[in-house]
Order: C-alpha cells, then structure tokens, then sequence
C-alpha cells in the first residue's frame, strides 16, 4: 500500500499529538510533510519538527495556510476553531484531501468552503460524523431515512437547569468518557458541540434538518448510526477513542490495522439511550435553528460561542449564561425575523468573516448584562 504523504495542522492539541502517534505506529502507512500549531505548546512543537523533519513548518493561522496548500495527499485539519477556516479552504483549493476535525471551518462556512469541495474530497474526522460515513457504506443515498448523532450527555446529564447555575470551570471540564482539548470539552458540557455536529451532519451530507436526530448514550461505544427506509439502523462502535476517526481520515477510504482496542464481546455490558432534554440543554434546538436559517447565522452561533467559552473559563459568566448569550447574539443577528444577511446561494468569505467578528463584538456586548 502507498504511503501518504500527510500535512497535520494544530499539531499540538489533542487530534494532533493523537494523529502524530497513528503516524509512528504506522510509519509504511503515512509521513509528514507539514506540520503546524498555534504555538501556545512551543517545547512540543519544537520536538515534533525535531522528530518528524517535515518540509513545511511553522506556527500561526498564516504558516497553516500555506501548509494547507502544498501538495500532499492528505491534510488533517486539528485547529479548534474559526481560525481554522482559511486553512481549510487553502486545502481544498490545492486539491488535497481534507481530514476535517475543525468542524467551526464548515459550519461557518457553509457552502463557501462546500462550493469549493470536489466529491468526496472532505472527509469528516469527528468520531460521529465518521461512524455516520461509515454506516452510510451500507446502503444508497435514497434509502437514508435519518442520521442519528449520539451524544454522552457530557458531564451534567440529568441535571436541570437550575442545577446548573453554580457549576465551576473544573466541573465542566469532567468529562466522563473523554480525553479532549478545555474548548471542545467545556462545548460538550453545554451541548453546544452537538449543535455544531448537527449543522456539520447537514452540510457533509447532505440530509434534512429534520432527519438528522440527537439521543443521549452515556457510555459513547455506538458513535452515530444511520437508519434506513426498510426500517434497519446501521450502528459504528468502538470504546471511547479518536484513533479510529482519525487513522481513517488520513487513510481513507481504507482502514489502519489495529489502530486501537475494538469491544470486548465477551464481557457483560448494556447500552443505554435517552432523549435529550433540550430545556436544561437548548443549544441542539438553537443550532438547528441557525442551520435552517443558513446564511451567516452558522457563523454567528459558532463566534458567539467562542466568545462566551472563554469568557466562562476565565470567571465572567456562568455556565448557563452561555447558551443565553448564544441566543440573544442570535437574536439580534435577526435569525427569529429570519433576517439573516447573505443567503446560503450567495454566502462569500467576506460576509462570513463580518458576521464571525460582529458575532463576537455582539457578544462582548450582551456579555456585560450577564456578569
């Protein structure tokens, strides 16, 4: 089997270190040709270049862009957030393969960065989003009935939301069942990751609103499944892990061996699935709003989000506040008028990028009224 030839951008956070480690187990599978981050990790940064030699290095939003856009067969996008977004359409300008864990790219985006991918040419790294393509191998496109998003319910489930009032910085970042960077953690504690994974559902494809459905399963083994018009559901299972989502993004369409552990059939175990209680946790119901509305509104849930982030893990708001925040900033936006600026048929880059920096000056702003 060929080797690849793989560009890893945010080489220091979670997916990253995690592709780095797939990349050494499987060094006939894959080398590095590119590598960058953010710099905020410069010693580990530094013993990556040291160890892996690529011919493209650097830190920073512009050293990703142009690594992006050298010619490689695959390009793993692991940046956290909107920062993502030129990368991601300089990867796909090259004509790469676009390993996408920065889901904020897309959903901003929309169709500026779908216009711009020839068939196939994304490939989701997200473990759900992952499973849901493998599950989608088992059958046409017109026999989908609906995507189901699993989601663990973070750390918070069952609670209400007045028990949710005083949780601090360290409660939500608990996670039971993984191992992830503070932002993405902190988003899937408020739900706000699932919404943004609903729009991603959306937008990678192609499928309904209303037939792409959210359920809660704890212990994150089944990762999505697919359910087909003769009444089959397709499930994806592995324990807890993103070695898989991500050595299949950087192998695709093929499969890395023993990439990481599979279910032990033969212990006793029991998978649970609940509804998800979109009073206590309304940020699926918001984002399904911003993603039928389209235009600019993605944008502005996902920049009102990042705004609000960090400004919960740095003590000047609460948690509940920000899904609030979300929503005011969404509400101005004009999203309940349906006023939503460019429509998804003319969207361009520059409206996106208007839209993510009014989002977070809008948000800085109804942020004081919270504190």
């Amino acid at each position: 089997m060929t080797r690849r030839d793989v560009v890893i951008l945010g080489s220091t956070g979670s997916i990253g270190t995690q592709a780095l480690d797939v990349v050494r187990a499987n060094p006939d599978r894959f080398r590095v040709v590119g590598l960058t981050a953010g710099g905020s990790q410069r010693d580990l940064y530094d013993a990556q270049v040291a160890e892996f030699a690529p011919l493209v290095h650097g830190l920073g939003e512009n050293a990703s862009i142009d690594a992006a856009a050298m010619s490689a067969d695959v390009v793993l996008n692991g940046i956290t957030g909107a920062v993502g977004l030129r990368p991601t359409l300089a990867a796909l300008d090259a004509g790469n393969t676009l390993a996408l864990a920065n889901k904020e790219s897309l959903i901003m985006g929309g169709t500026v960065v779908t216009s711009r991918a020839k068939p196939g040419q994304i490939v989701p790294v997200d473990s759900e989003h992952s499973a849901l393509a493998q599950c989608l191998r088992s059958g046409r496109a017109t026999e989908v009935r609906k995507l189901v998003l699993t989601a663990s319910g973070g750390p918070f489930r069952g609670r209400t939301r007045a028990e949710l009032a005083d949780v601090s910085v360290a409660d939500a970042l608990a996670h039971p069942t993984w191992d992830m960077g503070p932002v993405v953690t902190i988003n899937s504690a408020t739900l706000v990751n699932k919404g943004l994974e609903v729009i991603e559902a959306h937008l990678l494809f192609g499928i309904p609103f209303d037939a792409i459905e959210v359920v809660v399963h704890p212990t994150s083994v089944v990762h999505s499944m697919v359910e087909f018009t003769d009444g089959s559901t397709i499930a994806q299972a592995s324990p807890p892990t993103m070695l898989i989502p991500i050595a299949l993004g950087m192998a695709w369409p093929d499969r890395v061996a023993d990439v990481a552990p599979a279910v032990d059939w033969t212990r006793a175990q029991s998978w649970e699935f609940f509804p998800l209680d979109n009073e206590a946790f309304p940020a699926v119901r918001l984002a399904r709003e911003a993603g039928a509305a389209g235009g600019t509104a993605p944008a502005v849930y996902n920049a009102a989000n990042e705004t609000c982030v960090e400004a919960f893990r740095t003590g000047r708001l609460a948690f509940v506040g920000i899904v609030d925040v979300i929503a005011a900033v969404l509400n101005e936006h004009g999203l309940r008028r349906h006023d939503v600026g460019s429509t998804a048929t003319d969207l361009t880059l520059d409206d996106v990028l208007a839209a993510d920096g009014w989002a977070r000056d809008e948000a800085a702003r109804v942020l004081e009224t919270h504190r």
